[in-house]
């Protein structure tokens, strides 16, 4: 709008010399403004692991402090954070409260064949430093969308970012009701079992319930699997209460069949990623032809090398020393997008591709998989 247009409302001319009066600001606003972004969503976190604490046989926390700073960056209940360790990432949830920012907890369980969860378990000792981003993730508790009256579904370290969000509920007073089915093999596995039964027991509007798959003779509460049975059981009617589901891969389907039994509406249950599919083939739009033991040329400028059909792309990659930006691992956050310039790349269900993406040939690599020779653009 013009000077002379301006002038035509009443008190424009009073407004515009007081505007021209004013001093010129100098300051360096974008400077501010970056440090303020860095400070709330840092790109990387220089940590340092100042206690290790046993949980069960199989799992440990990793107490994590700032190298470089005493105060973390704020996060949200259920969020996690990506730690980059042996030319690679893998994500981790953020176990411990968001009321106290001088320390994450993330809590790591054995995985048979696992890379990384064993790497940590065997071989990280206190003061080792780990680089890892800043908190990341949607799930997390959203009062507006998701009400203040939930159902929790465990299994394994999936626990974790239900402790987390346990410990919200505590520290802070929150006014909702929080109900933990947490599913184990055996009652030796579960891990923070003291801890969530003194919760359970102080607190009325928490509570968390034992499910042991494989029980010993003194084990007196349920049994077996997280069943549409044993769910109704345990929570009475559902109604519209949103269910939360984390832990290993083969409990994401399962839970589903079960909450569907139940009536549940899909739009009232919410998961967490977790890992690329441990065997895409399984999946209804694998193509029957595309053999995943065979190895095809993956192009990337002028890098070429082999890589199994069968393997996500993301992997690949970086074994080849290319490490695109990378944070889930599970298809959802789109950092490790590439472009599938020439070839076939076979994208799995859990892939939250843009519609644009399917349009332009954009994918996740880490979970893609080439299923031909593949030219890439990074």
């Amino acid at each position: 709008m013009n000077r002379e247009l301006l002038e035509r409302f009443d008190g424009a001319a009073e407004i515009l010399t007081e505007i021209s009066s004013r001093p010129k600001d100098t300051e360096d606003h974008l400077t501010e403004t970056r440090s303020t972004i860095d400070t709330y969503h840092p790109k990387r976190l220089h940590l340092a692991v100042s206690e290790i604490i046993d949980e069960t046989a199989t799992s440990k926390t990793f107490r994590l402090r700032g190298a470089d700073r005493g105060v973390l960056p704020p996060f949200q209940a259920g969020q996690y954070i990506n730690v980059f360790i042996d030319g690679t990432s893998r994500p981790f949830a953020i176990s411990s409260t968001p009321a106290r920012l001088d320390h994450y907890d993330i809590t790591v369980r054995r995985v048979p064949g696992g890379r990384i969860s064993n790497l940590l378990l065997d071989t990280v000792d206190v003061g080792q430093p780990i680089l890892t981003t800043g908190p990341m993730g949607t799930f997390h508790h959203n009062p507006l969308f998701h009400g203040e009256d939930v159902v929790f579904l465990a299994g394994g370290s999936g626990v974790a970012p239900a402790m987390s969000m346990i410990r919200d509920i505590v520290d802070h007073d929150l006014p909702r009701r929080f109900h933990l089915i947490y599913g184990s093999r055996e009652d030796s596995d579960i891990i923070f079992r003291a801890e969530l039964d003194t919760l359970a027991a102080a607190h009325p509007a928490i509570r968390v319930d034992h499910v042991i798959a494989e029980p010993n003779g003194d084990w007196a509460g349920p049994t077996g699997f997280l069943t549409a049975d044993t769910i109704s059981a345990l929570t009475g009617p559902l109604g519209q209460r949103m269910v939360y589901v984390c832990g290993p891969q083969a409990l994401y389907p399962f839970a589903v069949q079960q909450l569907s039994a139940l009536g549940h509406p899909r739009n009232r249950i919410r998961f967490e990623a977790n890992g690329a599919p441990a065997d895409p083939t399984t999946q209804p739009h694998w193509p029957d032809w595309a053999d995943p033991a065979t190895e095809v040329t993956v192009t990337v400028g002028d890098t070429a090398f082999r890589a199994r059909c069968g393997r996500p792309l993301l992997d690949a990659l970086e074994d080849n020393g290319l490490r695109p930006e990378a944070a889930c691992r599970s298809g959802e956050c789109s950092l490790c997008r590439v472009r599938i310039i020439k070839g076939d790349v076979y994208t799995a269900a859990e892939a939250q591709l843009r519609l644009s993406d399917q349009q332009f040939g954009y994918t996740h690599s880490c979970v893609a998989y080439p299923v031909s020779d593949v030219t890439l653009e990074m």
